[in-house]
This record gives structure tokens, sequence and C-alpha cells, in this order.
């Protein structure tokens, strides 16, 4: 016996594993290497379901601030890297880069921040701020802040690029950040919509030649969108949706060295769906089948969601207090599978804010629901206001569709 336990001690430490550690992440020229390998930026940012997100293909998460322990844990489990975000205060919002009382407890949160997570093996690179030079008509201080958080990144931890998120290019932003930054290693630039074909020309043209990423990307921004008579932002389908996200990604692919897709998860943000790529319940529409198709990956057993063929009021979006209106819906799932279709009524928001502060839902009506059904819902009994109609058809294997129509009643 006691022959048998020396050999199993012996033995024991060969068949241990070793803990990961750290990948060795650095910048040639416009190339990011992991281990000194190139490696595609590819993803989205959110803090939840990384393993479908990993099946659709993706190798990167976006975090902004605090959440930032949890997703690496939960990243590196899925096999994901982390672009793992620091949050700048914003001097739009009173944060003064020249006020040292200010400025020294942020160096010293982000010293502890980096010290913490530097050994990560998730650990892709330091995001440092999102948009904070947005809004400013002076936006030197917003570039100080940056290069102070840098420099001390690059000090603490050489083995992670530093990255900066900026709120679109525009005439000669990069150009100051490349001046008044130079600690910088990676740009980060936030864009949606018909603007992204055109973003990567616009970025080298103001002399930026290091990596570039897509740190925000999405169909159509709301500021973007067609509005109705009374101002209300007409939001696409998530047919529409992924129609528009393949044209990108197609369009970003050969120029970028990475993007990332707003946002892995639901976020109230002028409506629940409109940049949310997942649903309150975890479900996910088309766009993560425009997602695998680009990333080389595949939805859960190759489940496609269903399709939202029509949607529309046939007596037009504007009507009187006492009338009663029916919605049409035309719905397919393209693997026939038995569909279930959710109506609801919501008032227009009114709680609408600048570069993606918190907002709160507007009130909810159901009792305005009449007679729904996989085909059309009439509504009725509302006062006057603006108001959407929002629809959502689940396939019963996580998959989902949602539209929704603004509406007015007079």
């Amino acid at each position: 016996m006691l022959r048998i336990l020396l050999a199993l001690f012996f033995i024991a430490p060969l068949v241990v594993s070793r803990p990961a550690t750290a990948a060795n992440v650095s910048v040639d020229r416009d190339a990011i290497l992991v281990d000194g390998k190139p490696f595609a930026v590819v993803g989205a940012a959110g803090q939840t379901r990384f393993g479908l997100l990993k099946q659709l293909g993706a190798t990167t998460v976006r975090t902004y601030g605090d959440e930032t322990g949890f997703v690496l844990d939960e990243a590196q489990k899925a096999g994901l890297k982390v672009i793992a975000g620091f949050w700048l205060e914003h001097p739009r919002r009173g944060f003064s880069y020249r006020d040292l009382a200010q400025v020294g407890p942020q160096l010293q949160k982000l010293t502890e921040f980096v010290n913490r997570h530097k050994n990560h093996p998730a650990l892709l690179m330091w995001g440092l701020g999102n948009e904070v030079e947005a809004e400013l008509a002076d936006d030197s201080q917003a570039w100080t802040g940056i290069e102070e958080a840098a420099r001390l990144v690059r000090r603490l931890d050489p083995h992670h690029p530093t990255l900066a998120v900026l709120a679109e290019a525009g005439n000669d932003k990069i150009q100051r950040l490349r001046r008044h930054a130079p600690s910088i290693q990676v740009l980060g630039v936030n864009s949606y919509g018909e603007s992204l074909p055109s973003l990567p020309g616009r970025v080298r043209a103001q002399g930026w030649r290091g990596p570039l990423i897509i740190t925000e990307m999405g169909p159509i921004g709301q500021w973007q969108a067609a509005r109705t008579s009374w101002g209300a932002a007409i939001e696409p389908s998530s047919d529409e949706k992924a129609a528009m996200l393949s044209r990108w990604f197609s369009a970003l692919q050969p120029e970028v060295q990475g993007y990332i897709v707003f946002y892995w998860g639901q976020k109230q943000e002028v409506t629940p769906t409109w940049h949310s790529l997942l649903l309150s319940g975890g479900e996910y529409t088309r766009t993560a089948e425009a997602m695998a198709a680009a990333w080389g990956g595949n939805t859960p057993q190759g489940n496609r969601a269903p399709r939202i063929a029509l949607f529309r009021f046939p007596q037009g979006n504007e009507w009187n207090r006492d009338q009663t209106v029916r919605a049409e819906i035309a719905v397919e799932d393209p693997d026939n599978d038995p569909f279930g279709v959710v109506w609801q009524v919501m008032a227009e928001s009114t709680d609408l804010k600048t570069f993606g502060d918190a907002e709160q839902p507007p009130p909810v009506f159901p009792q305005a629901i009449r007679e729904p059904g996989p085909k059309g819902a009439s509504i009725a009994g509302l006062q006057p206001g603006n108001y959407r109609l929002f629809v959502t058809a689940r396939d019963g294997k996580g998959a989902a569709a949602t539209a929704n129509l603004p509406f007015r009643v007079k």
C-alpha cells in the first residue's frame, strides 16, 4: 500500500494542469498580435451569454467598467478575449482633468484596476474611457486625461496595449489624439449605420497608422433614422437590422483590425430593442445569424430566427381616440418551427439621453391590446398621445424576431 501511495505522490504533479497565464499582446504596425500571432478582434460589447457569442464565431468581448472581473472569468471559460474597459469620467458631466483633486483618485483607481487584472489570461487590451471627448467645445483636457491614463497603464503593464474610444472620427479629432495622447497604441471609434463603410478611410486620412477597431457598431443609430411627422425615430425590424449588419461587416472586414457590435444584451435606448442584440429572456434574433455568417460560426443547432415579412397599420399611424385600429403582421419561420406572437403597447419614450446614458423605460398599456393573434391585433382605449406597438415572435428554440411601429392617438 505504501509503495502505491508513493507512486501516486510522484505521478500526481505530472497530470495536474498548469494554470493559464496572461497572454503577451503587442502591436506591430497595424496588426494586433497575441503571443506573436495575428489576432482578429470580432465580437460584441456586453456581459452575458458568452458561450453563444463564441459559437457565433466571436473572439472578443468589450466591457466599459466595473463588471470587468466577472467578465474576464466568464470569457476565459468561453474561450474569448476581453477589451477591459476602465471608465474615465466625462468633462461634459462636470469632471475636470485640470483638477488634481478629481484626477488623483481616478488614477489611483486605475492603478488598482490594472494591477488586479493584468495577469488574467483572458485580457486582450485596456479600453481607456468611452467617448470622453464628446460634447466639448474645447476637448484639450480630454486628450490630457486619456494620455495620463495610457502612460500610467503602459508603465504598470507593458504586455497589453492601450486603446482609446472616440465618438466617430470628426474632421481632425484623431490628429489631436495622435498629437496629445501618444501613449495610445490602438484606436477605437464608435460608429453606426451609413457612416461605417467610409470610417476606415476617414481615420487613415487623419494619419492614424496603427490598429483600428470599431469599438461600437450597429445597424443604425436613432439619430440617423427616419422620423414620423411628430418626431419619433423609426426603428428597423430585426430582419432589417440583420441585413444592414451584413452589409457593414462586408465593407469593414478588409479595412479594419476588428469591430465590436453593440449591444450583446438588452438595453433601453429609445426602445428596449433598438440596440439590443438579445431579448430580456436571452433569445437571439436574426442579427446573430448575420454575425455567424461573417465570423464563420453558427447558431445553436443551426436554428434560424422567425422572419417578420409584414407589419403595418393599414389605416395609417394616426387616429382619433374613439377609434379601434387593427395592426397586421405576417411572420414566417424558415425552419417551419411553430412560433408565438406577443403584442405590447408602450408610450413613446421621453427620457431620451445622448451618448448611451441610462434611460428609464416608458409605461406599458396592456389594456390597449384587443384580440391579439399570430396575424394581428387591435388597439383601442388610449388617451391622446404618442405610442409604439411592439411585436415579438418566438420560435421556442431560443430565437425571436422583433419590430415596432410608432403611432399617435389624437
